[in-house]
């Protein structure tokens, strides 16, 4: 089954995942009015069976027009691609055109990292807001990183060691202007489909353009989830 699906706690992951973003809130209330779900075409089905469990409306149809918060958070799910980055399109294609100039802030989230904390959430959407277009949440690297070149015989040769104090490893939520997102996504599009060329985050992408992108303190909470060991760590801690 695709991992998003992958029980936790007797709940998938992308419900745990979806229903922290949908609790972050600030003094006008909810930060995320409007989530999208991007699946496996294949699975549309069965990831809106799963988010039916949220107190939310849930719908596999495309947006029709801006949301009214007053109405509750929306969520929607639509067929993703081959790729991170092609699925991180399909849910943008659905999105309502926002305000001029593209103002409006645009989450980016992993299923894989489902106890993502509100309050992660809210660090991320406050530095969009702040002024920076490309934000995103990162941990200090606290091992030693060594860069090695062509192995031999088992063993690679160390050719330096990175100095870690400059080291980030970057979390989901990475929060955008939509503007900028979609610009990123719009000059990339050639390598959407392709695994090798496609980006693996979104910031990668803004990157590309030569723009910055901006970080933040991540959360240990916000762990991914890629292994087996991983699942059973997150089935021990969870929130904890």
């Amino acid at each position: 089954m695709p991992k998003a699906l992958v029980p936790v706690r007797g709940e998938p992951l992308v419900v745990h995942a979806a229903r922290r973003l949908l609790s972050a809130t600030d003094a006008d209330g909810p930060l995320v009015g409007l989530l999208v779900v991007t699946a496996p075409a294949e699975h549309v089905a069965a990831f809106t069976s799963a988010l039916d469990a949220l107190p939310c409306r849930v719908s596999a149809a495309p947006v029709d027009g801006t949301p009214d918060p007053a109405d509750g958070p929306t969520v929607v799910v639509v067929p993703g691609g081959a790729t991170r980055q092609a699925s991180v399109a399909a849910g943008l294609a659905v999105l309502p055109a926002g305000r001029p100039g593209g103002s409006d802030v645009v989450l980016v989230h992993d299923a894989a990292r489902p106890f993502a904390p509100p309050e992660l959430v809210g660090r991320v959407v406050d530095g969009v807001r702040a002024g920076h277009a490309a934000v995103v949440p990162g941990l200090a690297v606290t091992d030693t990183i060594k860069r090695v070149g062509v192995g031999d015989r088992g063993a690679e040769p160390v050719v330096g060691t990175v100095d870690r104090a400059e080291l980030r490893a970057v979390q989901t939520p990475q929060g955008f202007t939509l503007g900028l997102l979609l610009r990123a996504h719009d000059e990339a599009a050639r390598h959407a489909d392709d695994e090798t060329l496609a980006a693996t985050d979104d910031a990668g992408l803004v990157e590309r353009l030569g723009l910055p992108v901006w970080v933040v303190p991540g959360d240990e909470h916000a762990a991914k989830i890629t292994t087996a060991r991983d699942l059973r760590v997150a089935e021990l801690l969870g929130d904890a």
